[in-house]
């Protein structure tokens, strides 16, 4: 998914969820900033202190550069997690490993990833963790049936249209692209297709099945489960029945979903931050911006910097604010669900992975 999905849609979520502006602006600026978090290492500060950080995403966003995105602590556990074929612990889908790999929508892996971050809400970063985590679990509706390692099950051929006819504009891009001959990670191989909320298409996969389809209807399930999810950890029951998107919110979103089919994520970005604007949901007006990286941004705030890539031997001065402050408390919340998913969470499925 990309910024009008994970920044817009997650506020909007939020929001009718019950969560006030300032935390849902929390949530949302955290979803989204899993994919601008490109930086790791060292922080150094003028008086000797030190904050060690890791990234979730790659300084190019760009799924036909495999030889720089061929990083598994970035893919697996913040873009695609393990489905286990759909399966609860300790059963194992038939045939290789690389079947408990692939991506699976709304899996027990990803309920169980959920309700991790409902029952560790009351942590200082318990809202950026459940941003980090909105991100992941949404993911698995968009990055179904796809892995996160070089493999060739996330080949894609034969590509289709929404009427089940060649996408010869998508192949022709592949082509210009030579990514047919490169080891697809992700879904490098069906470049963002995944991602845009209003596209209908289809594919045959490395396997030779013919895969349809339908991101009007998976994103604004994946909305809606988003919605449950914050709700439940507002309750703070990760059982607790809960009702999801109310009408007529529902309907809206649905509508724009399928109806915003701009090419560019940031475009129709704007188009939900206008609709936010203009109260065009049950919440009423919100105005909301989101500011990756430069002036105020949660880094700048943080740190005082305008940089957008860390040259490793910055020296930043020390405010005590620091402590507290968003960046550090997002940081905190990706290495405290890292270390979960790949230490307690997938070894429980049988998958073991950096």
């Amino acid at each position: 998914m990309q910024i009008d999905f994970h920044h817009g849609v997650t506020y909007v979520a939020a929001r009718l969820a019950g969560f006030e502006h300032e935390n849902a602006n929390i949530i949302a600026y955290s979803t989204q900033y899993v994919d601008d978090a490109t930086n790791d290492g060292l922080i150094r500060f003028e008086n000797g202190a030190l904050f060690s950080r890791i990234s979730s995403a790659h300084k190019m966003l760009d799924y036909r550069n495999f030889e720089e995105l061929a990083n598994y602590r970035v893919w697996i556990p913040f873009h695609f997690l393990p489905g286990n074929g759909g399966l609860p612990a300790g059963e194992d889908p038939q045939g290789s490993f690389i079947n408990k790999l692939i991506c699976r929508p709304n899996s027990y892996v990803a309920q169980e990833m959920v309700r991790e971050c409902i029952e560790h809400r009351h942590t200082p970063y318990g809202l950026h963790r459940l941003g980090i985590t909105m991100h992941v679990y949404v993911d698995t509706w968009a990055h179904q049936g796809f892995a996160g390692v070089n493999h060739r099950v996330n080949e894609a051929k034969n590509l289709l249209d929404e009427h089940g006819k060649p996408d010869r504009k998508l192949i022709d891009r592949l082509q210009n692209y030579f990514i047919s001959e490169a080891l697809p990670l992700g879904h490098g191989s069906v470049l963002t297709n995944p991602d845009k909320p209003f596209l209908r298409w289809g594919y045959f996969n490395g396997r030779g099945e013919q895969i349809t389809r339908n991101n009007p209807q998976d994103f604004l399930a994946a909305a809606d489960n988003m919605c449950k999810a914050m709700q439940r950890y507002l309750i703070g029951d990760p059982d607790a029945v809960v009702p999801g998107l109310p009408e007529p919110d529902k309907t809206l979103i649905a509508l724009m979903l399928e109806n915003i089919t701009d090419d560019k994520g940031n475009v129709r970005h704007q188009k939900w931050l206008n609709a936010i604007a203009e109260g065009k949901f049950s919440f009423g007006k919100a105005d909301i911006n989101y500011i990756p990286k430069g002036k105020d941004s949660w880094k700048f705030f943080a740190l005082g910097t305008e940089k957008a890539v860390d040259g490793g031997n910055e020296k930043y001065p020390y405010h005590p604010s620091f402590l507290t402050s968003n960046w550090k408390k997002f940081h905190d919340a990706l290495e405290s669900h890292h270390f979960y998913i790949t230490h307690d969470l997938l070894p429980k499925y049988g998958i073991c992975v950096a």
